[in-house]
């Protein structure tokens, strides 16, 4: 059998570490799995003297200079633009690597599996044979509680950090933050959800986040500062979608609750902006003491 038949051969349901072990065995180069935030999760092991290899195998993730380095040598860019597999060459790499994207069941990115080709170059059936492990991995992790629920938490954790200001250093994160595009249009907006008015949500925010997220299942949400923020996205520099208001009225009625929806923007960056902006809309509505229960912001 050629390498891609050997693959797709690998049995599922004896875990990624047994997937890894395989894979190793066919392809006859390391491979090791990480995630979002570059912290190690598997790896086959053996001994190589390539230094990235080597750095996140002993100290379980990347450091910033390393992360910089990727940056800087477009691989963030070109993983996350990648569909499923995208080739690293670089002068200043010691070998070449294929690195591929895993979802899981939400279609949520969660872990990046790579190959270093330091034991044999690359050759011509890698690339399909590598998408096929790609596939399997994917399969093996889908439905995982742990993987549903981390890809949930990592969106998460990108909004409150653009929320808090920390991604401080664009050349890093512009990339990683482009996840939240994934199946988004062009324009975005920041909704922010009042949940001490409810007395059944107020102490569960989590509670209410989760009912959100099974109305409007295409969002991304977060829990900040005593509010469930929620990302949307428009083809429209105005939200004009009546659907979409009318949907969000009527859930926000049925459950006691009230929202405030910034003006647009494009860039993920902008979005304390306009964070700040839904909550002013909020306030300023709840205030006004009328039937509304969605109020948008206006300068």
């Amino acid at each position: 059998m050629n390498k891609i038949e050997q693959i797709k051969s690998i049995k599922n349901g004896n875990g990624i570490q047994y997937l890894l072990d395989e894979a190793h065995r066919i392809f006859r180069n390391p491979i090791t799995m990480f995630d979002l935030s570059y912290t190690l999760k598997f790896y086959t092991a053996v001994t190589t003297d390539d230094p990235l290899w080597n750095e996140l195998i002993s100290t379980g993730t990347f450091s910033l200079e390393t992360q910089e380095f990727f940056a800087n040598e477009c691989f963030t860019e070109a993983v996350v633009n990648a569909d499923k597999l995208a080739i690293l060459k670089s002068n200043k790499l010691q070998y070449d690597r294929i690195l591929g994207n895993i979802h899981n069941g939400d279609g949520i990115k969660v872990t990046n599996i790579v190959m270093v080709f330091c034991e044999t170059p690359l050759q011509e059936d890698d690339t399909i044979a590598f998408e096929a492990l790609v596939d399997k991995i994917t399969d093996e992790i889908k439905n995982d509680d742990y993987y549903i629920t981390y890809g949930k938490e990592s969106i998460e954790k990108i909004i409150i950090n653009l929320l808090n200001k920390t991604t401080y250093k664009p050349v890093i994160h512009s990339a990683h933050i482009q996840i939240l595009y994934d199946g988004f249009e062009a324009y975005l907006y920041a909704v922010v959800v009042d949940v001490m008015q409810n007395s059944i949500y107020q102490n569960k925010p989590a509670d209410l986040k989760r009912l959100l997220e099974s109305i409007f299942p295409f969002y991304k949400y977060a829990i900040y500062s005593d509010y469930i923020v929620m990302l949307v996205s428009s083809k429209y520099n105005t939200l004009s979608d009546e659907l979409l208001l009318t949907k969000l009225d009527q859930s926000l009625r049925q459950n006691g609750l009230f929202a405030g929806i910034s003006s647009s923007f494009e860039n993920f960056f902008e979005l304390r902006e306009h964070y700040d902006q839904a909550v002013s809309a909020l306030k300023k509505g709840m205030e006004s003491n009328n039937d509304q229960r969605v109020f948008i912001f206006k300068p």
